[in-house]
């Protein structure tokens, strides 16, 4: 999810103040009026131990990790079981065990995080840290359930320097009912910070084969007409390459994210209209493209693989440029892009272009990085340290911290150049020839990303090569920068009107194919009716009253 600093570049004694403006308006999961249960504000009997004897009192204007970095292991839940990186093997990791004393035991989900977290609350034994999708069910009850600590706690008692690189504003945010904050967030932006730095952390975009599209003569794939004229010729002239069949179109994410949400936002279909919030999946613009999409099935412009296809088909097609257009987020092309480029066909890697657009041809409007953040990592009551825990955080929240787990050790994979930190050369060439080995062996730049605030990496991140950053110019220009608050704003944990919403978005998940594949328009608005009725039986209108209710209650905490 990495963003690009448009105008001066940031020195380093003004990050630290950039960060701390980040951080005043950082966010994470909700913090709302639910009127749903809250973890109780009275101590428990896992609340953390005082202080151990015989060691210096905190200072809050000092980091706390310096007063003990003796070894302690901590094991980390990393939240997404795509995640393949370990502790202790790379130089980054190294170097931050040998400074703090802490050895990290990562370990991901075999499958679904949220349901493996949840058998561990089951069980009361959970990692001592834990980050998870800031939208995933598991974060609230994680908060309710009492299964974390509250941070704000555990700082006064053994680390009060975390309020000076969290930020009041992150903890207010985040704030529950019981004044406590439970989570720090990964990748969150303001909207203020967006505007004065042009950081959007915007990642969506329409892709295509560069290749491929320039033979065809740029066609115009913001109509629907223009879209399945594109398709047609596809099939015509291009349906196979080295081979192998063309898979014409792929949407990241499937029915919930691909094909609904963010083709939403390509349409630049509103959240709200007039103050209220709006049901976006019922928009003109939205029905009129999914029956192009029904279109195209039918004519065999189109087949089902985009939502059926496994994480390893899809990333065999892709890394063999064998995908035509694609609904896909440009950060996952940052190493795929740059070996196309290199292989014997260099124009076979992808470009963003004006994808489908609305019946007037607006731009899209494409989500940008928001308050929530990407992840939101917490410290369970599980923890047998959990003094060392805060302080590990407040350590990597730190601009040290950002530094040492982003670059790694000066001398070794960076050095100074004109007053600012530089990922040295040969490390800076793996970026575009070998980032598996970048990662493996020095674990810089995004290798550990789970701490990882922006606006301080950002100012040593090496210049993208021209295939990666002609996608990320496209997404910040057609980024929303006001429209993050809407992210997330569907009813989340074991409350009524979250289990509705869960029911209406499973079956939407079962009806958006059926309606694909309709056999023609009247089956295809038959599917639909019948999949409204259901929604409304399910509980639909108190959905969009909590929806309504927390885009309010985001209002007003951005009026703060």
């Amino acid at each position: 999810m990495s963003v690009k600093m448009k105008g001066m570049p940031i020195q380093k004694g003004g990050a630290l103040v950039l960060a701390v403006m980040l951080t005043l308006s950082l966010a994470a999961c909700t913090g709302s009026d639910k009127g749903e249960s809250k973890p109780s504000a009275q101590p428990s009997a896992s609340q953390p131990s005082e202080t151990a004897a015989g060691e210096a009192a905190p200072n809050p204007d000092e980091p706390a990790w310096k007063l003990d970095t003796s070894p302690v292991d901590l094991t980390w839940f990393v939240g997404a079981n795509w995640y393949g990186h370990s502790w202790g093997e790379s130089l980054a990791s190294k170097y931050v065990t040998e400074k703090t004393g802490v050895n990290v035991k990562i370990e991901v989900p075999s499958g679904e995080a949220n349901e493996h977290i949840t058998l561990m609350m089951t069980s009361g034994k959970l990692p001592d840290l834990i980050s998870m999708g800031s939208w995933e069910t598991a974060v609230k009850k994680l908060w309710e359930g009492d299964h974390v600590y509250a941070l704000n706690e555990l700082a006064e008692q053994y680390d009060p320097y975390f309020f000076k690189v969290a930020g009041d504003g992150t903890l207010k945010w985040y704030r529950q009912e019981n004044g406590n904050t439970y989570g720090v967030p990964n990748d969150s932006y303001s909207p203020n910070l967006m505007h004065e730095t042009g950081m959007t952390a915007a990642n969506q975009t329409f892709l295509v084969r560069k290749d491929l599209y320039e033979e065809m003569g740029r066609p115009d794939l913001t109509t629907p007409e223009g879209f399945l004229n594109a398709l047609q010729l596809l099939k015509d002239q291009y349906s196979q390459y080295k081979g192998q069949p063309m898979s014409p179109f792929f949407a990241q994410g499937n029915v919930p994210y691909g094909m609904t949400e963010y083709l939403q936002n390509l349409l630049a279909v509103p959240y709200e209209k007039d103050g209220k919030v709006y049901d976006r999946l019922t928009d003109s613009d939205y029905i009129a493209w999914l029956k192009t999409f029904r279109t195209a099935y039918e004519r065999g412009l189109i087949n089902v693989d985009f939502l059926v296809d496994s994480d390893t088909q899809v990333e065999e097609k892709t890394n063999n440029a064998r995908y035509f257009m694609m609904i896909r987020e440009w950060t996952g092309m940052t190493a795929v892009n740059p070996m196309l480029a290199a292989s014997a066909n260099p124009d076979s890697y992808y470009i963003a272009v004006d994808g489908p657009r609305n019946a007037n041809g607006d731009s899209a409007k494409l989500f940008p990085g928001n308050m929530d953040g990407w992840m939101v990592t917490m410290i369970s009551k599980s923890a047998k340290n959990p003094e060392r825990a805060i302080r590990f955080l407040t350590y990597l929240a730190s601009e040290e911290g950002q530094r040492d787990l982003f670059l790694g050790k000066e001398g070794e994979t960076w050095e100074m150049a004109d007053g600012k930190p530089q990922l040295k050369a040969e490390l800076v060439q793996l970026i575009e020839t070998d980032i598996e080995k970048l990662e493996k062996e020095y674990g810089v730049l995004d290798t550990y990303w789970m701490m990882r605030n922006p606006v301080i990496v950002n100012q040593w991140r090496p210049e993208k090569a021209p295939v990666i950053k002609q996608m990320e110019d496209f997404a910040n220009a057609q980024a929303d920068i006001d429209s993050g608050i809407y992210k997330g704003l569907d009813p989340l944990g074991d409350s009524d009107v979250a289990v509705a919403w869960s029911r209406i978005a499973q079956n939407w998940e079962e009806v958006l194919p059926e309606l694909i594949t309709a056999k023609d328009e009247a089956a295809f608005d038959k599917i639909f009716e019948s999949f409204l009725a259901r929604r409304a039986s399910y509980g639909f209108d108190q959905v969009m009253e909590y929806r309504q209710t927390e885009l309010d209650a985001r209002k007003a905490k951005m009026a703060q």
